[in-house]
């Protein structure tokens, strides 16, 4: 195995952003070149059309791949930090890698990558079908401050936030989630300049608000199972052969388990050991057609880490806190957008440095897009009234929980801490 974390991860981690200081602890998007954000403009390349939007990887991972493949099959594993996958591929007794990796890891490329702030699905998937970080396609977090809709919105189910079991409800004010986007979107672009694409998705959310806002003329598989999936993504491959694919793959059973029961459970571990055994079937059985045209890629778009279920991070425990807000925070609860009452700012931070010393940052939202938080470029306008008059960065393992529910979460994500900006890129050609 070409492994290249060595090389690369100590400019991840001596990256700063000028201008807004996220803590020595902390990991700053890298945008230019080894981010999530630079695969969109390198699938473009390895296909043979022309970048939709941003940058492509930077020259020591993309050296390394050639320049063109008939298909690229992209499989976006939700929740798979590099910290997750380096543990459950690690060495056993007598230096042999563990597992299905046994016969993958020799002919393959090993790199880090960032996530995007903040390191969430709805903005990192977001990112990955536009080419774009979220100031310019304005997908803000989980749950973001609409302006024109007067509601905080839920970005996967497209809902109101605060609404239980409804998926989609936006669209009764008039909300269009194909027309949503400020930005062009991968799939028109690729068919453009000759390429098919696909996104095969598990069936529950094949059609769903977020799926529609990313997948316009894409040919959607939904499917059932791990062996639906890998027989469909073989066929397509089969029947397309002479022709140009891209095939998006995305799978979320380590993110939904890591949830639930914290990310270093067993279960996710052996999870993560089911899918393995499934890919290796499949890369063995492409490797014995010899055509040497596809780039498997495996990724993700964010890491997790383990959050305490703690009394003291539930805001209805803390009424003089929300005194101090105009609406309920938004965005992530690792990474939130508050919306502050005039002249109580210090009130604020007081209350916020006494309360929990040393587990969060408030950085002034306003300094933060100037930094390039979330990217750089032309900033689309309603990014600023999406992102609130300041951001609350938790450190360590900290959280805010402000639903008017149970607290369920042992697992999250959305913050700057490396467990959840840092992810592989593990490419493989057959």
């Amino acid at each position: 195995m070409q492994n290249l974390v060595a090389q690369v991860l100590p400019e991840l981690r001596s990256h700063r952003l000028n201008g807004v200081d996220l803590g020595e602890k902390a990991m700053a998007p890298f945008y230019h070149g080894y981010s999530i954000a630079n695969l969109p403009a390198s699938v473009c390349q390895w296909l043979g059309a022309p970048p939709l939007a941003g940058e492509t990887l930077g020259p020591a991972i993309l050296d390394q791949l050639g320049q063109r493949y008939n298909h690229v099959v992209l499989m976006l594993l939700d929740g798979l930090g590099l910290d997750m996958f380096q543990l459950y591929t690690a060495e056993e007794a007598g230096g042999r890698p563990a597992g299905a990796w046994r016969s993958l890891l020799p002919d393959a490329l090993l790199a880090p990558l960032t996530s995007i702030a903040p390191s969430t699905t709805a903005a990192a998937l977001t990112t990955l079908w536009t080419g774009c970080p979220p100031a310019q396609h304005g997908v803000m977090g989980y749950e973001v401050w609409l302006k024109e809709y007067s509601l905080v919105a839920n970005m996967i189910h497209h809902s109101a936030a605060m609404f239980g079991g409804d998926t989609g409800g936006l669209r009764r004010a008039g909300f269009q989630a194909e027309a949503f986007l400020p930005t062009p979107v991968l799939g028109p672009h690729l068919l453009a300049h000759g390429v098919e694409p696909y996104a095969y998705m598990p069936a529950s959310i094949a059609r769903s608000g977020l799926s529609s806002m990313h997948l316009n003329e894409v040919n959607v598989v939904p499917y059932v199972s791990m062996s639906d999936l890998w027989v469909s993504l073989e066929r397509v491959l089969e029947t397309r052969a002479g022709d140009r694919t891209y095939n998006y793959v995305y799978w979320s059973e380590l993110d939904t388990l890591s949830h639930r029961y914290g990310p270093e459970d067993e279960r996710v571990g052996l999870e993560f050991a089911f899918f393995s055994i499934q890919l290796e079937r499949f890369l063995t059985r492409l490797k014995r057609q010899g055509r040497g045209d596809t780039l498997v890629l495996l990724t993700a778009d964010h890491g997790e880490l383990y959050t305490p279920i703690l009394p003291t991070y539930d805001l209805k425990n803390h009424p003089e806190l929300l005194a101090c807000l105009s609406i309920l925070p938004s965005g992530e609860a690792r990474l939130a957008y508050l919306y502050v009452r005039p002249g109580c700012e210090a009130r604020l931070q007081a209350y916020v440095e006494q309360t929990w010393p040393g587990q969060f940052r408030i950085l002034p939202a306003a300094q933060a897009l100037e930094a390039g938080l979330w990217g750089d470029g032309q900033v689309y306008p309603a990014v600023k009234d999406r992102i609130g008059d300041y951001v609350l960065q938790a450190q360590g393992n900290a959280y805010w929980w402000w639903a008017h529910k149970e607290n369920p979460l042992l697992g999250r994500h959305g913050g700057l801490t490396p467990k959840e900006m840092l992810v592989p890129l593990l490419a493989m050609v057959v």
